[in-house]
């Protein structure tokens, strides 16, 4: 029989054990490449840094984008068709940039270097536009206000408005969909405690956009309405140098994931290994696939993922061939011949992802009409309380605040609440019920926003010259459509985040996160499209259209309806979709079972 250990052993032992808990168990390293310590970095000290950041990085982003559509009607005296257009490609294109950030960070830089050199960029963007503004187009002084249209302006001046407004979206694109992720890092998955503490993260995080906004859309707003662009536009800067200072300030904090090299290298291997053996009869189970006998990459630490059976085509990339034995015996395998069905299986992540994203783009549409549509509406509205002017743009303050009450009502009261109703091992609703549930709530905001134009239009006069205020309808009418797109925000994006980060294979979270910005890019576009489309039609026989320079002579009325039926059709083709998803299988992943059944619709 053994003898037991003496006390000194048991002490030592102990104290290994000990040292063994410290170190995270999710593969992340410090600044120097170390394992990562998890009393000494991450968690919510350095989850708190990143939501800070992100708040001042959002006050200087809105700070600019929030009032956009009218500095273009008033210092560049676009049209408002035009004005609504150019901010939609530009907000659009924010979120194109958000593929450049994300592709290099997964690939080459990693995410904390990434964050790192996206917001200088951002800082100066928005510094050369704030040094344009006041300069060169902010003439006479004073102008740009509800009353004092600006004067005319260079080819060179406008040229380089727009040079710093796209500088500023280069920066924060490719920043945005990097910091939340990065923030995501800082809790390990592989432990139970810290993994409920990243879901909560996703939620904290899009309340700092929102409170980060707020200011913005309020005192930023009210100075910017007035006329005082250039301070508006420094305040901004100000806010984003800040933001970049403080996380630079937590680099001893933060936890790290190496980057994995170029996913399209690796896409592209599964697709012509798969091509080149495609009369090739694979298992039905997926017996003999090739598989790395490592748990993890020893370069970057991504975990293994298990065998699905969806998109048995790209299986054939991971069937060991005689020629691949021979090749294997050799140790030299060619990864164009032959790749682990690891790697099989981020491809098919990627394609099961698609249909679940595209759906996603028509409640984007819905959203960018808040930063367009909805500021020209309220802007035809009685803006007035006694003396006092209420700038149509800070409207959006009740998006926000709609959005920290239902974050709140979410987790605190409707979270549990379901769990109870379920009596199942899963906490209320799932990611893609949520955003279900967003999408039904984005069909009743833009009834709601078609309503109150009926009776905006009913009280409106016809013939105005300047029709900004020519309704006697109250703009606070507008409370219900913002308060609605804010409470779809919280069940739809707070649930594409935490969906997308969920479902990305470990190489590619950046990715996964870029996915929601880029849904938010093309429904811009998308609605740029639409906008386009309605008035070339609506325009024929010499008809004003539905959204005119006076919006007195439009229908805006219609064009919400349309917008509220495109998207009763996609919530229709989003159930089937979801019904169809099959989520992601990691290896040893803790409560893989729960994961498994909190997916299903």
């Amino acid at each position: 029989m053994a003898s037991l250990p003496s006390f000194e052993d048991q002490g030592k032992l102990k104290e290994e054990i000990a040292t063994v808990e410290e170190f995270t168990l999710d593969g992340t390293v410090d600044y120097h490449g170390r394992p990562a310590v998890r009393s000494k970095s991450g968690s919510w000290v350095a989850g708190i840094i990143i939501l800070l950041n992100q708040g001042l990085a959002t006050l200087a982003f809105f700070g600019v984008g929030v009032n956009l559509v009218l500095f273009l009607t008033r210092v560049l005296q676009q049209s408002n068709v035009d004005a609504a257009n150019n901010v939609s490609k530009w907000t659009g294109t924010v979120y194109i940039f958000s593929l450049v950030g994300a592709f290099l960070s997964d690939s080459y830089w990693g995410r904390y270097k990434t964050c790192a050199i996206f917001q200088i960029i951002f800082v100066i963007g928005l510094v050369s536009l704030s040094l344009s503004s006041y300069l060169f187009l902010i003439r006479p002084k004073g102008c740009g206000d509800e009353h004092t249209p600006c004067g005319s302006h260079s080819k060179t001046e406008i040229s380089l408005f727009y040079l710093s407004i796209y500088l500023t979206a280069l920066g924060n694109g490719g920043y945005q969909p990097n910091i939340a992720t990065f923030g995501a890092d800082q809790f390990d998955e592989e432990d139970q405690k810290e993994g409920h503490y990243k879901v909560a993260f996703f939620s904290y995080f899009y309340l700092a956009l929102n409170l980060g906004s707020l200011f913005s859309n309020t005192i930023l707003g009210f100075f910017e309405d007035e006329g005082m662009w250039a301070l508006g536009f420094w305040v901004s800067a100000g806010s984003a140098i800040a933001a970049l200072l403080l996380f630079l300030a937590g680099t001893p904090r933060y936890r790290h994931f190496k980057p994995s090299g170029n996913p399209l290298t690796r896409v592209c291997q599964v697709v012509v290994s798969a091509a080149k053996k495609w009369r090739v009869r694979v298992p039905s189970g997926g017996e003999g696939l090739f598989e790395d006998n490592e748990k993890q990459n020893p370069n970057n630490g991504c975990r293994k993922i298990l065998h699905t059976n969806g998109f048995k085509f790209l299986d054939k990339a991971a069937y060991i061939s005689s020629r691949d034995s021979s090749d294997k015996e050799q140790g030299m395998i060619n990864p164009w011949r032959l790749c682990p069905i690891t790697q099989v299986e981020e491809v098919k992540c990627i394609l099961k992802l698609m249909p679940i994203w595209l759906c996603t783009i028509i409640y984007s549409v819905v959203f960018t009409q808040m930063a367009s549509l909805f500021v020209e509406q309220g802007a035809a509205m009685k803006t007035t309380i006694s003396n006092f002017h209420i700038p149509p743009a800070s409207m959006s303050s009740f998006d926000i605040l709609s959005v920290a009450l239902f974050i709140f009502l979410y987790r605190r009261v409707l979270d549990p609440f379901v769990g109870k109703l379920k009596k199942s091992s899963s906490k209320g609703l799932t990611e893609l019920q949520r955003m279900g549930v967003g999408l039904i709530i984005a069909v009743m905001a833009m009834v709601s926003a078609g309503i109150v134009e009926c009776y905006r239009l009913k009280y409106a006069q016809a013939d105005c010259t300047h029709c900004e205020g020519s309704s006697s309808l109250s703009i606070f009418w507008q409370v219900p459509q913002y308060a609605l797109i804010g409470a779809s925000e919280v069940f739809m994006y707070v649930g594409q985040l935490e969906f997308f980060n969920a479902q990305a294979p470990d190489g590619l979270k950046s990715f996964g996160s870029a996915l929601c910005m880029t849904s938010i890019s093309l429904g811009n576009y998308v609605s740029s499209l639409l906008v386009t489309m309605v008035m070339k039609i609506s325009t024929e026989d010499d008809m004003p259209g539905w959204i005119p320079g006076n919006l007195n002579k439009g229908h805006l009325d219609r064009f919400y309806f349309l917008l509220a039926a495109l998207t009763v059709i996609d919530f229709v083709i989003y159930v089937a979709c979801a019904k169809w998803y099959k989520c992601i299988k990691l290896e040893d992943k803790y409560e893989q079972n729960e994961e498994l059944e909190s997916f299903k619709v």
